[in-house]
């Protein structure tokens, strides 16, 4: 009996092969054990990463300062990391 996510390409969030994760359930394996694997292929995978990424439109000029404010934010921990 197969166990899987997937979205549909009309949805406009499409994995690298057409889905986002699939898990197929082993002979013998409970439920609980697929939504294991399932959760974990998820996390892999950065699918919820993707979906919150596309939940909403950046304008290019907004993507540019959120990306440079990680950088600051990144450098700032970097040099904290240094003086200690």
């Amino acid at each position: 009996m197969p166990f899987y996510f997937h979205q549909h390409r009309n949805l406009g969030l499409v994995g690298r092969c057409g889905f986002l994760a699939e898990v197929r359930l082993q002979e013998g394996e409970t439920l609980e054990n697929a939504l294991r694997r399932f959760k974990r292929k998820v996390q892999q995978e950065d699918i919820i990463k993707e979906v919150k990424r596309h939940s909403y439109y950046l304008k290019p000029g907004e993507k540019l300062r959120a990306k440079q404010a990680l950088a600051r934010k990144r450098n700032r921990k970097k040099n904290r990391r240094e003086v200690e």
